[in-house]
């Protein structure tokens, strides 16, 4: 089987398989006091990081207490202050790993920036050990993520080049075994910076960096006289499965931008807590900005059931669990004689021992099923709870059949199987469905042909976006067939924004002209009512005036409208 690269030394003290809390990173308890943590649960690990916060809290300030001291008579290196703050970085990326708060992010972010500032590896170099060049290295690749996580593109860029100057000294200094794994990561780390397919430009051709995390203006508001449930979104697993997508440390591009829509926008964390790593460390914010996520790169089925049942677990009253599979479909071989919940395939979970070429797997004996395979029935337990469920997949639409057995809320959003063959030669750079959930004017101006814009134009069809959005809104909430679970869900902001997007998505989708097969449609369960929602014409004039202020309105058909 093709093996997969890690980031160098970014699994220590991890002896049970790949992480399954998202970006590969070295667990600081395991390499200092080898306590194994689970990775799933939302509580025990919480005195153990508050801890650790202590100890490097105190270490950080004894080290600037007396400093002359240790400079003069123990001979402290300034690469050994910066191992300090770098760990204290890493406790912060990792606490954001554990919460879902993105307000550590930027704790991450400043004890990153201020190693680099004041170059406290700058000395590293000069000594004859290649191991400290790897700490280097990796911290390095670190930076990296934290940047990315937090849309830092320019900082981003710059540290990449900063790497490969790195990684060309390291090689050309030392002969070892490890060198074609760094630049490994150069390159993925590139390829990842580079997948959006349009870009934004400023009147002076530098890129706009735009975020798509949930802003204040961002989920449609919900009026006087809407009825939706009460519902909030709290658990959220991230699973990304496919093969040849674009990655960057164990983070596909989809996991990467469905993690984005399933946040808020970062704020300062310093007006609410200590800084960095005081007594309150452990605290939560006041109000709980973000649902809870597993970021699970390639599980197994094991790791996968393992994780879906402690969130299951774990989810409070009134509240919501989402399942988001980006994976390649695998399809039964045969026909069955049963329509069941195990007789439509499902997507792949990772298993040592297969190999797998395209989206197809072969069994050896085909009267039994995939066993390395999530098929539908393998969540039915967990509808026992309200369940959104999204999949992104050649085969989403075995997730069509499901049968909602205890009548809790339940939702499929299911990608097309299929894309017309001109938007095939994009499938690496991510799936276009999870681009319409996490980016909808990114991805509509990909369908009709354009790949840069002018910020100008781009913010005035954003607000144009949000006008229909809202009128999506009120669609949903004012259509008299609508399966309920739909309107149960509506009232979380996250998935308001989710079942708003998708429908546009779909709308789009059903008005272009390359779209014209079934399967290059998305799907749901239960069924929207399509001549309330996807096909209606309202909604399809919005669409064709988005396109005219972008001059694609040749892109789309125009007899599905009535008025036309």
């Amino acid at each position: 089987m093709k093996r997969r690269w890690k980031i160098p030394g970014w699994n220590l003290g991890n002896k049970n398989g790949p992480h399954k809390d998202g970006p590969q990173q070295p667990s600081l308890l395991s390499e200092k006091k080898n306590v194994d943590l689970p990775q799933y649960g939302q509580k025990q690990w919480q005195s153990y990081f508050g801890r650790t916060f202590d100890v490097y809290t105190k270490l950080w300030k004894f080290q600037q207490q007396h400093r002359q001291v240790l400079d003069n008579r123990y001979g402290l290196k300034r690469w050994q202050i910066g191992e300090i703050a770098s760990k204290i970085g890493q406790l912060y990326y990792h606490y954001y790993l554990r919460t879902s708060e993105t307000s550590y992010l930027n704790e991450a972010f400043s004890f990153y920036s201020a190693i680099r500032q004041r170059s406290y590896y700058s000395q590293v170099n000069k000594e004859d050990r290649p191991e400290l060049v790897v700490k280097k290295l990796r911290y390095y690749a670190r930076f990296i993520v934290v940047c990315l996580l937090l849309n830092k593109m320019d900082v981003v860029k710059d540290l990449v080049k900063e790497l490969s100057d790195e990684i060309e000294d390291y090689t050309h200094r030392f002969n070892t075994e490890d060198q074609v794994e760094w630049n490994l990561v150069l390159q993925e780390v590139a390829a990842f910076i580079e997948a959006d397919p349009v870009m934004v430009l400023n009147d002076d051709n530098t890129i706009v960096i735009t975020s798509n995390r949930l802003s204040e203006t961002g989920a449609p508001l919900l009026e006087q006289g809407m009825i939706v449930g009460q519902l909030a979104l709290a658990d959220a697993l991230i699973i990304g499965n496919c093969n040849n997508q674009v990655k960057f440390s164990e983070l596909t591009i989809d996991m990467f931008r469905m993690l984005q829509a399933l946040e808020r926008e970062p704020m300062n964390l310093a007006s609410q807590m200590n800084k960095p790593g005081m007594q309150e460390s452990t605290e939560k914010p006041a109000r709980r900005e973000n649902p809870h996520k597993y970021l699970l790169y390639k599980p197994t089925f094991s790791q996968l059931y393992t994780f879906l049942a402690a969130s299951f677990k774990e989810l409070p009253a009134n509240s919501v669990l989402l399942i988001y599979l980006s994976a390649t479909g695998v399809f039964p071989s045969g026909r069955s004689d049963s329509e069941g919940p195990y007789d439509f395939g499902g997507v792949l979970t990772n298993s040592n021992r297969d190999v797998i070429n395209g989206d197809a797997i072969h069994k050896r004996n085909q009267s039994y099923k995939e066993m390395h395979c999530l098929h539908p029935g393998d969540l039915y337990p967990f509808t026992r709870k309200p369940l959104f469920i999204i999949v992104d997949s050649s085969n989403s639409v075995a997730y069509k059949n499901f049968t909602n057995l205890f009548g809790q809320p339940l939702v499929c959003l299911l990608s097309p199987t299929a894309y017309p063959k001109a938007l095939q030669d994009q499938s690496q750079r991510g799936s276009l469905f999870t681009l319409f959930l996490n980016n909808p004017l990114m991805a509509f101006l990909f369908v009709s042909g354009l790949s840069s814009m002018r910020r100008g134009l781009w913010e005035k069809c954003q607000d144009y976006l949000r006008k229909i959005n809202r009128d999506i809104a009120q669609l949903l909430t004012h259509s008299r067939s609508i399966d309920q679970s739909f309107l149960q869900f509506f009232g979380d902001e996250f998935l308001r924004l989710l079942l708003t997007r998708f429908i546009f998505c779909s709308a789009t989708m059903r008005m272009h002209k390359i779209f014209r097969e079934t399967r290059n449609y998305p799907e749901s369960y239960p069924q929207l009512p399509r001549d309330e929602t996807v096909e209606n014409p309202h909604l399809q004039k919005h669409i064709l005036e988005l396109a005219s202020i972008l001059d694609v309105r040749n892109v789309f058909l125009e007899n599905t409208l009535d008025d036309y």
